[in-house]
């Protein structure tokens, strides 16, 4: 299996999916963002292009891109964007709902939508709170193996992402993640987020109930 590998969950790191499908995660940027590089072949797929373009180009490397995906809208999710689709041609693309405030866009994704890498395909999953257009995208590892989730800042180990209080936006992202993420997939799901260390919806789903309590 291809999870029999000494991937920690820091960055940098490198792990096997399956089928074909290597991660490569890096640590860029002075908010220490989470990108993280698909390869399948010689095609190539960038989840947030957040800082330190010359990083990101070189970790492509020869390959190049052929797509990059933002989590969401903030600034530090996308700083490198423009320079990297500039280089390497890749398409860009982020929610709908986000898509306005990024400085390139070529496309828009909605909920139920699928991004592909080689012949491979990512789920969007749309989850509402941390902004308006934040998506997690989702992989399963071939014949019903394991699920990766690529989460942005909607999800991180120990609770969801900064709402800033507002309660509306609180109350959509943690129903989302919960019924949308928590619901569906199982102890096993491995989810990547954009800060910090990854973790597992089996060690993060007892506090659910903690985190609505706080609020945060």
């Amino acid at each position: 299996m291809p999870m029999t590998d000494d991937y920690t969950g820091t960055a940098p790191g490198t792990r096997d999916l399956g089928g074909g499908l290597t991660l490569r995660k890096v640590s860029v940027g002075p908010m220490d963002n989470n990108a993280y590089l698909l390869t399948a072949g010689t095609d190539q797929l960038l989840i947030d292009a957040a800082n330190d373009a010359a990083d990101l180009l070189k970790l492509a490397g020869d390959a190049g891109l052929r797509t990059v995906v933002t989590t969401h809208q903030h600034h530090d999710h996308w700083y490198a964007l423009a320079e990297v689709v500039a280089a390497t041609g890749a398409q860009s693309l982020a929610h709908t709902a986000d898509a306005g405030a990024l400085p390139v866009v070529t496309g828009t994704l909605r909920d139920g939508d699928v991004v592909e890498v080689g012949a491979h395909t990512l789920e969007v999953i749309h989850v509402v709170g941390h902004t308006p257009g934040s998506i997690v995208l989702a992989y399963q590892e071939p014949d019903g193996g394991r699920v990766h989730l690529f989460t942005g800042d909607s999800l991180f180990p120990g609770g969801v992402g900064n709402t800033r209080g507002v309660k509306e936006n609180f109350t959509s992202l943690i129903n989302d993640v919960e019924h949308k993420l928590f619901d569906r997939f199982p102890d096993d799901t491995w989810f990547y987020p954009g800060h910090g260390k990854d973790s597992t919806l089996g060690t993060e789903r007892p506090h659910l109930p903690e985190w609505r309590t706080r609020g945060w």
